[in-house]
């Protein structure tokens, strides 16, 4: 259940990122906060997602990248246009969450509708396996509410 819950936040992280889609920029020309809360956070989660997600080790490297990336296009932003918030900037935040949440919350979901045992990023990993009989590793979530519950 508390997987369910996770996906589901997820999917209303989602769908208000679509509801500002149309308009990234309050009217003061700053990037929305709700844009910024979720790249704030979702700089936290990225490594994990990336490494147990896709079965790698890249340590802190995914969410190092993603910072640096993001400052360049800041950069960019300031040597153009002489602000650090751009349009491009916010464009490159948006695609940038809705790829973690969404990733993150069709993971939560399905590892909550066919108990998927350890992390919920192995979710997709252990539906293959469950489909083809072919066996995958299995993991423990290494932070966050659901480490204890994995244990």
């Amino acid at each position: 259940m508390v997987r369910l819950a996770f996906g589901a936040m997820c999917a209303w992280y989602v769908q208000g990122l679509f509801d500002v889609a149309s308009q990234l920029m309050d009217s003061n020309g700053h990037i929305r906060s709700f844009i910024w809360n979720g790249t704030a956070v979702g700089l936290f989660l990225i490594s994990y997602v990336i490494n147990i997600g896709y079965s790698r080790s890249w340590k802190k490297w995914p969410a190092i990248i993603s910072a640096a990336f993001f400052l360049i296009v800041s950069g960019f932003g300031y040597f153009t246009a002489g602000v650090l918030e751009t349009d491009l900037l916010a464009r490159a935040m948006w695609i940038w969450t809705f790829y973690l949440y969404t990733h993150l919350g069709v993971a939560f979901i399905i590892s909550g509708l066919i108990a998927t045992p350890g992390c919920e990023m192995r979710s997709l990993h252990d539906l293959y396996s469950r489909i083809t009989g072919v066996p995958t590793k299995e993991h423990y979530c290494p932070v966050g509410p659901l480490h204890p519950i994995d244990q």
